[in-house]
């Protein structure tokens, strides 16, 4: 049961209000804002905050209320703020009384230190209060990006969100949006076919899909509200209360019967070549094989999520040898430094399972800027400053190699296993430009063939193997794969009080952006 101030007036007119949003909502297949947060939340532990007061310019009975819910209750047993927005009161718009509603929970969330999560179902600033509205979002702005790094923010879709409005998930930390009800755009389709005479829907423009898939704002597609609110839950149970706490730990749940290690070699192929799904491997390295994925279905060729190692909570970073060949690109390194600097600054060791044949070529690629945007990649491994732990399961080629956690980057602990292959790039490449020469002097092609297969060879046996990276100090250790979870979980012990040291003489880094 939510908890309102003590008012008979007022628990009336929230009663009545809450009818109205019923009948509104449900015949719109949604919740109300009320309704949401029970759902969210451990039962009955939500204390509404915020005296529901009237709206600037209301005059009618039902615009009594403001189109907001503030408060603060618990999820699994954690103190966490919440502001759920009300379509039902004026179309969620936020005015000068939903703005300081909002404003002043996100300053008791930030002196509380405890997570933020905004459920947002709004029409953007109310056109009524012109400039009032737009000015409490610029305060949202600022609290919002305040809040960042000191407390977990989370940010779930469940409706419209459009104009400044986007701004307030997008500096957030995670955001969820719902199929099929929600839209984020910073334009709606009738101001782009004004100005461009394009003719758009709001789901082509700014559906869940497009953004969990093409523009990569969105963490998570979720079914429906249900399976929002869980994931949300899912996604702080391995966060902080605050970025000064250790992250939480757990207790796996009893082994499996084949043990995970055992299952571990029969995953990667032999075959470098080959394709395989590197989720399959993470299943088997972490507890309870529960993996909880970040931007799955954005930029598929590398993954990234929260799961546990011995009870320890980790952030994964895999190149994913099923999609691309698992090679990097500019969407691929903007997802993952934007992972890195999240497990960095509330705690999380990262664990980086590397195979990787290079960056992924081509014109297009220079064109969308791989190299400024694929170096955001290089400056969160090299700041990050929570154990880094890195394991080779195959192959690592060329500037992928240095960019995926290697010692030379910062790295505290990398092994690989007795196949790896790491070299500037891969064999038949190299033979190709090493032996150019003399292959190209053999006219018979069956017997020009037959050399560049024993040049191959040659090359793999004398330059591609991880016992030069060992030597050098590039590579720790050589392990057996059945050894990489007891590997990554001793590696995770020996540096989980790693010494930060931070650098007093500049304000911050000024990394490509």
């Amino acid at each position: 049961m939510t908890a309102t101030i003590d008012s008979n007036a007022t628990d009336i007119l929230v009663r009545s209000t809450e009818e109205k949003a019923k009948r509104l909502q449900h015949a719109r297949g949604k919740l109300t804002a009320r309704e949401r947060i029970e759902s969210l939340f451990d039962a009955g532990t939500f204390l509404e905050t915020g005296t529901p007061r009237k709206p600037y310019g209301a005059t009618r009975e039902s615009e009594e209320l403001t189109a907001v819910v503030t408060g603060i209750g618990e999820i699994d047993g954690r103190p966490v703020a919440c502001y759920s927005q009300d379509f039902s009161v004026r179309g969620g718009t936020l005015g000068s009384m939903e703005g300081e509603k909002i404003c002043d929970l996100m300053d008791r969330a930030i002196a509380l230190r405890i997570p933020i999560i905004s459920i947002v179902d709004s029409g953007g600033a109310r056109i009524q209060e012109g400039v009032r509205g737009l000015n409490q979002y610029g305060r949202i702005f600022r609290k919002t990006v305040a809040a960042s790094g000191v407390v977990p923010q989370i940010s779930i879709i469940i409706g419209p969100c459009a104009g400044g409005a986007v701004y307030c998930p997008a500096l957030t930390d995670v955001v969820i949006m719902v199929a099929g009800k929600s839209h984020m755009f910073v334009t709606g389709p009738s101001v782009v076919k004004a100005v461009t005479g394009e003719s758009v829907t709001a789901e082509e423009l700014g559906g869940s899909t497009l953004h969990s898939t093409v523009s990569g704002v969105v963490h998570y597609e979720a079914t429906d509200e249900g399976d929002a609110f869980d994931y949300a839950r899912v996604v702080l149970s391995y966060l902080p209360t605050r970025c000064e706490d250790k992250p939480p730990t757990f207790i796996p749940a009893t082994p499996a019967v084949e043990s995970p290690d055992e299952s571990v070699n029969r995953i990667v192929p032999a075959d470098p070549r080959a394709p395989y799904d590197i989720v399959d491997l993470i299943r088997c390295l972490v507890d309870d094989s529960e993996f909880a994925q970040l931007s799955e279905h954005y930029a598929e060729n590398i993954v990234t999520g929260f799961a546990c190692i011995d009870g320890t909570p980790v952030g994964i970073v895999a190149n994913q040898p099923s999609v691309d060949a698992g090679t990097i690109d500019v969407d691929a390194s903007e997802k993952a430094a934007r992972f890195i600097r999240t497990c960095d600054v509330f705690g999380l060791p990262i664990v980086t399972l590397v195979d990787v044949p290079g960056y992924l070529p081509g014109t297009e690629q220079e064109e969308q800027g791989i190299i400024r945007r694929g170096a955001k990649l290089i400056v969160a491994y090299a700041m990050a400053t929570v154990p880094l732990i890195t394991v080779i399961v195959r192959k690592a080629f060329g500037g992928a190699f240095i960019v995926m956690s290697s010692k030379a980057l910062g790295a505290d602990f990398v092994c690989a296993w007795p196949q790896t292959e790491i070299a500037v790039m891969g064999d038949d490449a190299a033979v190709g430009i090493i032996h150019r020469k003399k292959l190209e002097a053999i006219s018979d092609n069956v017997e020009r063939q037959k050399v560049r297969d024993q040049l191959r060879c040659e090359y793999r046996d004398t330059v591609m193997g991880p016992f030069d990276a060992v030597q050098i100090g590039a590579v720790d250790a050589i392990i057996q794969p059945q050894e990489t979870r007891s590997t990554i979980s001793a590696a995770i012990r020996t540096f989980k009080n790693k010494p930060y040291q931070p650098t007093a003489y500049r304000k911050h880094d000024n990394g490509p952006q």
